[in-house]
């Protein structure tokens, strides 16, 4: 019985040192695990680039501050070219042209006083146009000297003489007009300005009568926004002190200020059948704007102070909401970029910059260049070789 006793007693010591010592390698693995789990998350949603890195992507960074802010007025534009800044070029004789190169074409460049067609009507059944003129000169001056000599003796009236004078001055007009641009029995058709052709009107062999367009030529250093401001915005017009605007299509954003752009007018009546009010501004035509493209505007109102603000380009969008990237600042990082993804929210945008009502304190520092590729290294989880988390 004793023995019994005995060995049950044994038994069970085994077990509860079984069970103690089961459970103590439990605790353990558990506290690793939560040692474990703490060291990879505690630093979740960091992304972490090398200053190489950083230099490759473009990635730069400006202290957020408060500061003027002017508010803006989201509008549609066109780009147009302001009336005296191109001319039609008509005929100035009835007959067949002829362009004076094979090669000219629409964005031809032309000079003032060159000659762009020639017309000739030598071979047309009304005759040679200048050969009438002469013809016509020279037969009103030997009217007109034939009755001098009888208006003396009182043999024509005052009147006759005084109509014979007025044929004769219309006539010569017309020979002057017709010859001083003929050579070789044909009409030259010169441009009347320095610029470019915009639209040729005619091909060679067509007839043309006098006052038809031939082309038009533009000298294309002006341009003209043309901006459809709503109805309701009426009231604010007075105010629009300038305005940016940027092109289909592309994403720069161009000031008009900096391409001498100005407000010329604003309309101060709504047009018939129209919703829009047009205001129209002219600027410096440097190239990059076709006429006739509609652009997204910016219209420039009164300034505001203190506003929070960050380059447009530092914002990225996923599905509606915008982020934003923060840099960390602490001594540990300085020769690497810790950033911090952090969802903000929005106000008004001048096209360059905008408004952050949410989301971001003033002197903390955001990714202000480069958004897009710190985006892209979150995505690929980019870690430098030997960086740790032992802050």
């Amino acid at each position: 019985m004793k023995t019994y006793k005995t060995i049950i007693i044994t038994m069970t010591a085994v077990c509860l040192a079984a069970c103690s010592s089961g459970h103590s390698h439990h605790a353990h693995d558990h506290e690793a695990e939560e040692h474990e789990d703490h060291e990879s998350h505690s630093h979740a949603g960091e992304i972490v680039m090398t200053a190489e890195q950083m230099e490759k992507a473009g990635v730069r960074t400006e202290t957020a501050v408060a500061a003027d802010f002017t508010a803006v007025m989201k509008a549609a534009g066109q780009i147009s070219r302001p009336q005296g800044d191109e001319q039609t070029i008509a005929a100035t004789a009835s007959g067949i042209v002829r362009l004076t190169s094979t090669s000219m074409t629409e964005g031809t460049a032309v000079g003032k006083g060159q000659t762009i067609a020639t017309i000739s009507a030598e071979k047309l059944q009304d005759g040679d146009p200048t050969a009438k003129a002469k013809a016509a000169y020279e037969a009103a001056k030997k009217e007109m000297e034939r009755l001098k000599e009888l208006v003396s003796d009182k043999i024509v009236s005052e009147r006759e003489w005084e109509q014979a004078k007025l044929n004769y001055e219309t006539a010569r007009a017309a020979y002057i007009g017709i010859s001083a641009n003929t050579r070789n029995g044909r009409v030259n058709v010169a441009s009347s300005m320095n610029g470019f052709v915009k639209t040729l009107l005619v091909k060679s062999g067509d007839y043309v009568n006098v006052g038809d367009p031939i082309a038009i030529v533009t000298q294309d250093r002006m341009l003209q926004l043309v901006v459809d401001v709503p109805e309701c915005a009426y009231k604010d017009m007075k105010n629009i002190s300038g305005a940016n605007f940027r092109t289909t299509g592309d994403d720069k954003v161009y000031r008009l200020a900096d391409i001498d752009g100005k407000l010329i007018s604003y309309s101060r009546t709504l047009p018939e059948g129209a919703a829009y009010l047009p205001a129209t501004f002219e600027m410096r035509n440097v190239g990059a704007f076709v006429p006739g493209s509609f652009v997204e505007v910016y219209l420039l109102m009164q300034s505001r102070k203190n506003v929070l603000t960050v380059p447009t380009a530092a914002l990225t969008e996923e599905q509606g909401t915008y982020y934003i990237y923060i840099r960390e600042n602490d001594e540990k990082h300085k020769d690497e970029g810790v950033f911090e993804k952090r969802e903000v929210k929005t106000g008004q945008t001048d096209g360059l910059r905008t408004e952050i009502t949410a989301g971001l304190k003033e002197g903390e520092t955001v990714v202000s260049e480069g958004a897009y590729q710190v985006k892209l290294a979150s995505a690929a989880a980019i870690i430098p070789e030997g960086h740790n988390h032992n802050h």
